[in-house]
């Protein structure tokens, strides 16, 4: 890795990739980093796109001499231009996927190197997105390495994928197979005899089998070696429940030596959608209800570290989630390791956001994404879904040609996942939901003015099914935004694109959707938008400017608002009991109505240590429509009883 010691600049410098320019002036930095850290969240839609400079000495060491070496990059926004000692390395169009150049002629054995990147986050209209309602943070976002190999080794310029997919079909308890393919790059003078050897190992350390394929590669080509297995009473990867993985490790030989290996997870997993009944996995129903994603955090933008990822992680499997949407663009690798081993299925998906190119060079940037996301991913058995696309806002022939490619591709790149699409502002049953193997709708019942009230939502969800019996329908979004700073008591309706955005309002938008969703299974997946709040410079809503304040959590990750209590005591079978409304501190009422959300039997409720008389309960929801409180502070207390489980709950509100 070699994430230190880089110096940036954040404006356009002509002679900048020449190893003997002087960048004394420039700012130490280190990766991951981005210039829109500050200006990209702070509302205004000014902050900087544009481009920025990176550059850094690196000694490539003595046992480089005979090897290959190659420059990778996990992520950069958008484009990106790179140099070692003045000599370009190519150009990465594309703000998401990990790319990779070969360094080897142009990197010095033993002596001091200058590696430099051009990085603009300046609009191009042939890279989607060429819109999109987040901010497009630019910079070397993710981390920085050096790839050194032997001449014979897996090929690393697939797409900047592992080079090996692995592939497992006819899934059951009993048995399951197993494919494995590797590509292997002879970049030797001589053709080469090769052998590559797949070992698939269980938790425990013990061998589950042994696959093998010989060869001969050419010089200069890269070949595919392809084995296979048939695996006797495979433990599966059954999702939150048990997320079992093997390790598969892949060796590659030439001659009697070993060159190379890599590693890879792999989990034996059969799954299928049903329009009726929903998405079963390993032959059982799973409810898919979750949340959509958005990778930047508060001060970092998309400069994001492991730390991080595992607080977003933790975050989401505490509320209960079986499914995150990877909105709307390709995630760090380590976060679908994290998926993985949560057991947490995955929809992945490409940057193909609202407006699309007219050009055939758009088409032919939509497709390198596309297959670089697969590519690169492949080997993760959370993902089960592939997004062909999200709101795009034309059913007209262009959309719908691209839509087709990228479905088509889909299928070839991978045919044991499924393709899919978030269709929103078209027609329901036009063209752009009907490419993909299954489709999600993105809905705002309750909160934007195109859609009705949240109340509405199960009967337009039946409408469609009704009309389309044989679609696989689900929601990809749904939700409403909150302030945890604005708060009423009789709560309607806010502008959405205004203030104040009350926290309350929020909670009824998403208790109303749920009570509707959880009892209509061919919905395969519910989805609500977002988790976290994140960073849109454009906007200027409820209690911070640059914000998206949709999410569950807030932009800093400090604060679980009242909605993700309310979804924790649906989805997880951890005691909850907790009191909403626990930010409205400042009242003005000598009474107060009090909303508590649980997953136990029974709660009773005290103020200021004396007994309220019991309240309503529906649904996970005790209520009390009018609870005195004296002048001054009150304390509220809850208590929340099943079983042997007590838990309480208490909060502060100040009658003024």
């Amino acid at each position: 890795m070699i994430d230190s010691n880089w110096k940036f600049l954040k404006a356009e410098q002509s002679g900048a990739q020449a190893a003997s320019f002087d960048d004394a002036s420039w700012a130490a930095i280190s990766l991951p980093h981005t210039w829109n850290s500050s200006d990209g969240q702070n509302g205004g839609n000014n902050y900087y796109r544009g481009v920025g400079w990176y550059r850094r000495h690196y000694t490539l060491p003595a046992e480089a001499v005979g090897k290959r070496v190659y420059l990778q990059f996990d992520g950069a926004n958008v484009l990106s231009d790179v140099y070692v000692n003045g000599t370009l390395l190519g150009q990465h169009r594309g703000g998401f996927a990990r790319f990779r150049f070969d360094a080897t002629a142009a990197l010095k054995v033993g002596a001091d190197n200058v590696i430099a990147v051009k990085v603009s986050n300046a609009g191009a209209a042939d890279v989607a997105p060429l819109e999109a309602d987040f901010t497009f943070f630019g910079g070397l976002y993710r981390d920085a390495h050096v790839l050194i190999t032997d001449p014979v080794h897996i090929d690393v310029l697939d797409y900047a994928s592992s080079g090996v997919y692995l592939d497992t079909t006819e899934v059951t308890s009993a048995s399951a197979k197993l494919r494995a393919r590797v590509r292997v790059q002879n970049d030797g003078a001589a053709a080469q005899a090769v052998t590559v050897t797949t070992v698939l190992v269980r938790v425990d350390g013990r061998v589950e089998a042994t696959l093998s394929a010989t060869g001969s590669v050419a010089a200069g080509k890269a070949q595919e070696f392809a084995s296979s297995n048939t695996i006797v009473s495979p433990h599966l990867w059954q999702g939150t429940e048990d997320p079992y993985l093997y390790t598969a490790y892949v060796q590659v030989q030439a001659g009697s030596t070993l060159t190379d290996w890599v590693r890879a997870p792999l989990g034996f997993r059969s799954f299928s959608v049903d329009p009726a009944q929903g998405f079963s996995l390993n032959g059982k129903y799973l409810d898919l209800h979750g949340v959509n994603r958005h990778q930047d955090r508060l001060n970092l933008g998309w400069a994001i570290t492991n730390k991080e990822h595992d607080q977003d992680m933790a975050l989401i499997r505490e509320m209960g989630a079986t499914v995150i949407r990877l909105s709307h663009y390709e995630q760090a690798e380590y976060f679908h390791d994290l998926a993985d081993r949560a057991g947490v299925v995955l929809w992945a998906e490409i940057p193909l956001v609202n407006a699309i190119g007219s050009s055939s060079a758009f088409t032919t940037n939509a497709v390198q994404q596309l297959t670089e996301l697969i590519r690169q991913n492949y080997n993760h058995p959370a993902i089960i879904f592939w997004g062909i696309g999200n709101e795009q806002r034309s059913d007209n022939s262009a959309t719908n040609t691209l839509l087709s490619t990228l479905n088509s591709l889909v299928h070839t790149e991978d045919p044991t996942r499924l393709s899919t699409y978030a269709a929103c502002c078209t027609s329901d049953t036009g063209g752009l939901p009907a490419h993909s193997d299954v489709v999600g709708y993105n809905t705002y019942y309750g909160w934007y003015d195109a859609f009705g009230t949240s109340e509405q939502f199960g009967a337009w969800a039946d409408k469609l099914h009704a009309a389309k019996p044989t679609w696989k329908i689900a929601v990809s979004e749904y939700g409403a935004g909150a302030g945890i700073t604005q708060h009423t008591d009789s709560p309607v309706r806010p502008d959405p694109y205004g203030t104040p955005h009350p926290e309350e309002w929020q909670n009824l938008v998403h208790e109303s959707h749920w009570r509707q969703m959880k009892t209509r299974r061919y919905l395969w997946s519910k989805i609500i938008w977002n988790m976290f709040d994140f960073a849109v410079d454009s906007r200027d809503e409820g209690d911070t400017p640059g914000r998206n304040d949709k999410g569950l959590v807030t932009y800093d990750r400090e604060t679980k608002k009242d909605s993700f209590y309310w979804y924790k005591a649906n989805w997880s079978t951890t005691p909850v009991v907790y009191i909403t409304s626990r930010r409205f501190t400042r009242r003005n009422t000598a009474t107060v109505p009090v909303k508590i959300y649980t997953n136990l039997d029974s709660v009773t409720l005290e103020v200021n240590g004396e007994a309220v008389a019991p309240g309503t309960s529906a649904d996970h929801v005790f209520s009390w429509a009018s609870v005195a409180l004296r002048t001054g502070a009150n304390t509220i207390v809850a208590t929340g009883k099943s079983g042997t489980n007590t838990v309480t709950d208490t909060v502060t509100w100040t009658r003024m």
